[in-house]
């Protein structure tokens, strides 16, 4: 397999397997969240890498998502008491985890390069690099696979919790009254997000995980059509987005973030487009009947 076509299709891959996820995220008004994810990452890979001494292991990962989900449950906590509104239990965590990595990395690993591509870009041009071949024959980047690794699981926890997300989703009280364990699945749904957003890159993935699901609800307000709309978004963005960046010898996760800015803008404008037809006919109307 071609370098080219591995990198699109982990493009692809890895754009479907936020975007599903997201779709949840955009629903629950908790956009913003992935950004705090984002950034509270650091401490995660520090640990992680301080207990395996390896860039390439999975608990650096798994370390990154516990940190994430860390900042989320500690933010609900806090706005429990009462005595924090808005996104103030938010701004009090991650800065106080981001700020005990940086001062992990300066005692302890100060001669140690952190990968700012991966790290802070999630460049994926970088991670297509190393193929998986088996018999001589290449079978594409081997981060492919851990990301359909990713997506499996993803695609496998929506579907068996549908109902009960998407009743927590819209009434989280109603959810409660029906006896279903809102906590516990909320916290498994979050770990599910953090493993999957740092997976994939911390900064450049919040395009990935945000601006396809919201794309789809301008188009649609049922939420099957909206995920639906929401994983063709996100393929046709990856693809797009990846040749626009192959042709301009750029990085891929920023031509796909630079194109789904670009299908977002469009659809906005055809939506208000619309709107204002509608809003004239309507006007039109009422004149008529009044005339």
């Amino acid at each position: 397999m071609s370098f080219a076509i591995g990198t699109m299709l982990l493009a692809v891959v890895t754009a479907v397997a936020c975007a599903l996820p997201g779709t949840f995220v955009v629903l629950r008004r908790g956009s913003m969240l992935v950004d705090v994810i984002a950034h509270s990452v650091l401490p995660g890979i520090v640990v992680g890498y301080f207990i395996t001494r390896n860039f390439d292991s999975p608990l650096l990962i798994i370390g990154s998502a516990l940190a994430g989900l860390l900042v989320v449950l500690g933010a609900e906590w806090l706005t429990r008491t009462g005595l924090f509104t808005g996104d103030a239990p938010q701004g009090l965590i991650f800065p106080a985890l981001f700020s005990g990595g940086v001062i992990l990395v300066s005692i302890n690993f100060a001669n140690i390069h952190l990968d700012t591509h991966m790290v802070l870009a999630g460049d994926l041009n970088i991670a297509a690099f190393r193929h998986l071949i088996i018999g001589g024959v290449s079978l594409g980047p081997s981060y492919m696979y851990v990301m359909l690794a990713v997506l499996l699981v993803n695609v496998t926890f929506l579907t068996v919790f549908y109902s009960k997300l998407k009743v927590m989703t819209f009434d989280p009280e109603f959810a409660g009254s029906l006896g279903i364990r809102t906590g516990l699945i909320n916290t498994a749904f979050m770990f599910l997000v953090s493993v999957t957003f740092n997976a994939s890159g911390a900064i450049l993935v919040i395009a990935l995980v945000v601006v396809p699901p919201v794309t789809a609800y301008l188009l649609s307000t049922r939420l099957p059509v909206m995920m639906t709309l929401t994983v063709i978004i996100a393929i046709v963005g990856a693809v797009a987005g990846f040749w626009v960046a192959y042709v301009l010898d750029a990085a891929t996760s920023a031509g796909m973030a630079v194109f789904y800015g670009l299908m977002f803008a469009a659809v906005l404008a055809g939506t208000r487009l619309a709107q204002r037809r509608r809003k004239l006919a309507h006007h039109e109307i009422s004149a008529l009947a009044s005339a």
